[in-house]
């Protein structure tokens, strides 16, 4: 089977991994959380690309056949690098915009993501080949991604910077939302509490597996004979922490996989 390396700043990345392993059960993974230093969004571009090639160098060192980098900020700021560095498939993940854009019915999309994903050259490029009839309403969701790291996407406190958010989205009339981070479809809940159930919601964590199911069939000599693979659970802070909240955000049941935890040692 496939080794598979998922990378994200912290647990966002999850819901990617969630998603991966309802699709492809039967490959191994390896999730690498790099907790000691999330959130990325608020930190300089230089710095993103280079943690994110080490990081996934790292990946590629222990044996990956494809990576996935599993967060909004890094594809943004680093995913061309990590490209042009590593022999092996790499897929990145960006705001869904173009599938908010065919969506819409009253051609104004909120997009909530961070900072640092809004002003790169990668999302305005994307911006810029949409129709210019489709408003995008651009809203950066600063300290939403520590809550959500500190086990409290559900939380009072959430739900108020949330709503503050959000509340230009909401007054500009936007019937479709896209979740500009990957730590974002875990605000869904609170986001239907404070929203309704009649605004879009687009994430594009079915997109990406599929594309790594594409590039997966690419590849040579992968064996079928398992059901269901491992996951082993890295992090640059605390291992055992990283899983009990993998616990809790994932929907899909841990306990059907082989689970270890690994601590992040130095990687130069």
């Amino acid at each position: 089977m496939a080794l598979i390396g998922v990378f994200d700043s912290g647990v966002g990345g999850l819901s990617i991994l969630d998603e991966a392993l309802r699709q492809l059960p039967e490959h191994d993974y390896l999730y690498l959380a790099d907790s000691a230093n999330a959130p990325y969004g608020e930190r300089s571009s230089d710095w993103i690309a280079q943690r994110s090639l080490a990081l996934c160098r790292y990946l590629a060192n222990e044996g990956c056949d494809a990576i996935v980098v599993a967060c909004n900020t890094a594809t943004a700021q680093a995913i061309q690098e990590i490209r042009a560095q590593l022999s092996i498939p790499v897929i990145g993940v960006e705001p869904g915009i173009k599938p908010a854009a065919m969506h819409t019915q009253n051609g104004i999309v909120g997009v909530l993501a961070t900072e640092a994903t809004l002003k790169s050259d990668k999302f305005n490029a994307l911006l810029a080949t949409l129709p210019s009839n489709c408003r995008f309403i651009k809203q950066a969701g600063e300290g939403l991604v520590p809550l959500i790291e500190s086990g409290n996407a559900n939380s009072e406190e959430t739900l108020e910077l949330l709503a503050k958010h959000l509340e230009p989205i909401q007054d500009a009339g936007s019937d479709t939302i896209v979740l500009g981070c990957t730590h974002y479809p875990f605000l869904r809940k609170s986001i239907r509490k404070l929203l309704g159930d009649s605004i879009t919601l687009i994430d594009t964590s079915d997109a990406v597996v599929r594309q790594l199911k594409r590039q997966l069939e690419l590849l040579q000599n992968l064996s079928t004979k398992k059901d269901v693979g491992s996951v082993t659970f890295i992090s640059s802070k605390n291992e055992d922490r990283l899983l009990s909240m993998a616990s809790d955000l994932l929907s899909c049941d841990l306990s059907l996989h082989a689970v270890t935890t690994q601590l992040l040692g130095d990687i130069g």
